[in-house]
C-alpha cells in the first residue's frame, strides 16, 4: 500500500512540475516577448561647424536595418570625432528627422538635389500616417535638443512595421533619409535667439529660396537655413569641428504575432477649419508674444497656451504618445473630443552643463504608455490639441507638435508559446 501511494505522488509532483513549466512558458498576452531585440548604432556623415555656423543637411539612403522587420526603438544624439555627446550649449540640436522612401533601383540621388528629382518615376515618399500636406511633417522618426532623455521605445507587442515587401513597388528599393539641423552656439552674442533662429542676428532678409520674407516675420526655419551664421561676440574664437549624429535603432524580425502601429503627427498651427479634413496646412513653427511682466506678487500668469481642433483620420488604441516643444515650452496635451485626455507631455529642463542635463534647455519630454485599451480614439473624432509656453519674453520659431502611435487592434487574448526560451 505504501509503494501506491508513494508512485502516486511521484505522479502527482510530475504533472505540477510539467503544468508549472508549461505556465512560465506562456507569458500573458499583455507582456508578450515576440522575439530576440537587435540593436544597432549608426553614424550620419561627418558635417563641421565653426561658432556661429548652421548645418541643415539631407542625407540620402542612409545606413539602416534591411529586411521585413518592426522598430521598436529610435534615438539621436550630436556627438564628435571621438563619439563624446556634444552638449547642446555648444551645437543646439533643432531637430533631426528620419524619412522612408522608395528609390528607383540603378537610380542615384544625390545629396541636395534628390528633393528636386523628386518625382514618381525615381522616388517615392513613403509618409507617415499624420495629416498634415504632402510637404510636411512626413517623417518616420525625429526629435530635438530633448532626444536624449525621452522615451521612444514602442512596448511588445507593437512594432512599427518596415520593409514589408508587398509595399515596394516593384521596380523599387526601399530606403532612409536623414535631415540633420544643427547651430553651433560657442560664443554666440545671444545664445537663445541664435537658437530661435532670429533674422536680426542671422542677418537674414531672404529665404533660402532667396525669395524676400515678409515684413512680420521676426524668425524662424526661414532664417536659419544651411550655411547661414548666427552673430558672434566681437573677438571670440572658436575652431571649426566635426560632428556626428549618433543614432541607435532597435528592432525585431516580424512575424505574426506583432501588432503594427500608425504613426500620427500633429501640428498646433495646423490650418484645419472643421470643414476639409483633406486641408491641414500645418505651418509647423509659431511666435509666442510677451504677454507679462511677470511682475513678484501678481497672480497674472505668464503663459500662452494654443489650442487646436483637428480630426483623426482613423480611430484606434493609443499605444505611445509624446509631445516636441522648444526652449519655453510649458507642456502640451492631446484631449479627446468628450474632454478625456489622450495623453500629456511635460518638458524636463537641464539644471547642469554636461550632455543631457543642459540648464535652461529642454532635454526630454515625458513619453505616454496607456494600459492596453485603456485610450481609444475613435474614426472622424475631432481632437483637441493643445500647446503651452512661457510668455515672460518673446519666443520666435517655436513648434508644437504631437507624436503618437495608433493600433487597429489590441493584443489578443489567446496564449502565445514563447518559442525564445
Amino acid at each position: 500500500m505504501g509503494h501506491l501511494y508513494g508512485g502516486r505522488s511521484l505522479c502527482v509532483a510530475a504533472v505540477l512540475v510539467v503544468i508549472l513549466v508549461l505556465t512560465l512558458s506562456i507569458p500573458c498576452s499583455n507582456s508578450l516577448r515576440i522575439t530576440k531585440t537587435n540593436s544597432m548604432v549608426y553614424r550620419s556623415p561627418k558635417f563641421e561647424l565653426e561658432p556661429g555656423s548652421v548645418v541643415d543637411k539631407i542625407y540620402f539612403n542612409i545606413d539602416f536595418p534591411r529586411g521585413h522587420i518592426a522598430v521598436k526603438n529610435f534615438n539621436a544624439e550630436v556627438v564628435d570625432e571621438a563619439g563624446n555627446p556634444v552638449p547642446l550649449h555648444e551645437t543646439y540640436l533643432h531637430h533631426w528627422v528620419v524619412f522612408r522612401y522608395y528609390q528607383r533601383k540603378g537610380v542615384q540621388i544625390v545629396e541636395h538635389d534628390g528633393l528636386k528629382q523628386r518625382n514618381q518615376s525615381t522616388f517615392i515618399g513613403a509618409r507617415n500616417h499624420g495629416v498634415c500636406q504632402e510637404n510636411q511633417l512626413g517623417q518616420y522618426f525625429g526629435l530635438g535638443s530633448e532626444t536624449r532623455k525621452t522615451s521612444t521605445f514602442v512596448p511588445d507587442p507593437y512594432g512599427i512595421e518596415v520593409g514589408n515587401p508587398a509595399e515596394i513597388p516593384d521596380g523599387f528599393e526601399e530606403r532612409w533619409l536623414l535631415n540633420v539641423h544643427a547651430i553651433d552656439t560657442r560664443g554666440a552674442e545671444d545664445r537663445l535667439g541664435c537658437t530661435e533662429c532670429r533674422c536680426d542676428l542671422y542677418n537674414v532678409t531672404k529665404n533660402q529660396r532667396g525669395q524676400p520674407l515678409k515684413p512680420d516675420y521676426v524668425g524662424g526655419l526661414h532664417c536659419c537655413y544651411d550655411q547661414t551664421h548666427c552673430r558672434v561676440r566681437n573677438g571670440f574664437q572658436g575652431v571649426k569641428r566635426s560632428l556626428y549624429l549618433r543614432y541607435t535603432v532597435e528592432w525585431v524580425e516580424w512575424t505574426d504575432s506583432i501588432l503594427p502601429v500608425k504613426i500620427y503627427i500633429f501640428d498646433i498651427t495646423d490650418t484645419w477649419n472643421g470643414l476639409n479634413s483633406a486641408e491641414h496646412g500645418c505651418q509647423v513653427e509659431h511666435d509666442v508674444a510677451k504677454s507679462c511682466k511677470g511682475i513678484r506678487g501678481t497672480s497674472q500668469s505668464c503663459i500662452e497656451t494654443r489650442r487646436k481642433g483637428i480630426r483623426a483620420p482613423t480611430g484606434g488604441y493609443v499605444v505611445y504618445g509624446v509631445a516636441h516643444q522648444h526652449t519655453g515650452g510649458a507642456g502640451s496635451t492631446l484631449y479627446g473630443e468628450d474632454g478625456r485626455v489622450i495623453c500629456s507631455s511635460i518638458p524636463i529642463y537641464g539644471t547642469g552643463k554636461e550632455a543631457g542635463n543642459e540648464t535652461g534647455y529642454i532635454v526630454g519630454m515625458s513619453s505616454c504608455y496607456p494600459k492596453p485599451g485603456s485610450v481609444k480614439m475613435v474614426d472622424g473624432e475631432t481632437l483637441v490639441h493643445e500647446s503651452s509656453y512661457s510668455s515672460s519674453q518673446p519666443h520666435t520659431g517655436v513648434m508644437g507638435l504631437f507624436y503618437m502611435l495608433v493600433a487597429d487592434q489590441l493584443p489578443s487574448p489567446k496564449l502565445y508559446m514563447d518559442t525564445s526560451l
